[in-house]
């Protein structure tokens, strides 16, 4: 049986659909495989980052925990680039103004103490979730990006009906493949972007919790100290 039409695979290649395409379409494109680059550079980066500060605070609690003078561990590990640690030095610094006075208020200090901590814990959590924001949008607006560019071209192909006046698949399949591969790319985009989204999001999330934990068991120990027990 012989085709309806024949088209020459080369035409239906990526690099040929892209140089084929509308100029509107072309930006399109182009704007999109930016926000794809753009994304995939950023769950690479951000993948090593989480891992590394995972890591990094599991060695930093262990140790601390096993410290026996705080101050000395705070002169080794305080300046230490670690969520926990900048957590840790919070304490010890509110710790430190609250005690520094012969007359101490134990009620005002543990109120402090939460306070700073919680505050370093939520300023931790922007910075390490400061490029999730990218991967929510380009996950949540490429695809309709990608839309747009099919939009375009397919109201292209009917102009380039008209003028041919000419309704056949073979004049017809050329734009429509156009305007479907700015699609493609939308999704191409898009797809990694919320699954990585979701998988750091979940990520931070553990990493929230954890310095809340920490948080809690240096504001147990700073407490048992204003008591005067261990």
């Amino acid at each position: 049986m012989n085709p309806v039409f024949n088209m020459d695979a080369a035409t239906l290649s990526p690099v040929a659909l892209f140089l084929q395409a509308d100029w509107v379409v072309k930006a399109v494109m182009f704007g999109l495989l930016l926000a794809s680059i753009w994304t995939w550079t950023i769950i690479i980066a951000f993948s090593r980052r989480l891992g590394r500060t995972r890591k990094g605070m599991a060695k930093f609690e262990r140790d601390f925990w096993k410290a026996e003078d705080i101050d000395a561990f705070h002169r080794i590990e305080g300046g230490n680039d670690l969520p926990s640690a900048r957590v840790f030095a919070a304490g010890v610094k509110e710790w430190r103004r609250s005690t520094s006075s012969g007359q101490i208020d134990k009620s005002g200090t543990r109120e402090r103490l939460a306070t700073a901590m919680g505050a370093a814990v939520a300023n931790e959590i922007d910075t390490l979730s400061d490029k999730l924001n990218v991967l929510a949008t380009v996950g949540s607006v490429a695809p309709f990006v990608g839309l747009f560019g099919t939009v375009w071209g397919i109201m292209r192909s009917f102009t380039g009906i008209a003028q041919a006046q000419n309704s056949s698949l073979a004049v017809v399949a050329p734009g429509i493949a156009e305007a479907l591969f700015a699609t493609a790319i939308g999704l191409f985009a898009a797809i990694p972007a919320v699954i990585a989204y979701n998988r750091f999001s979940h990520g931070v999330n553990r990493i929230e919790a954890g310095l809340n934990r920490f948080a809690d068991g240096f504001h147990t120990t700073l407490s048992r100290q204003l008591d005067g027990s261990r």
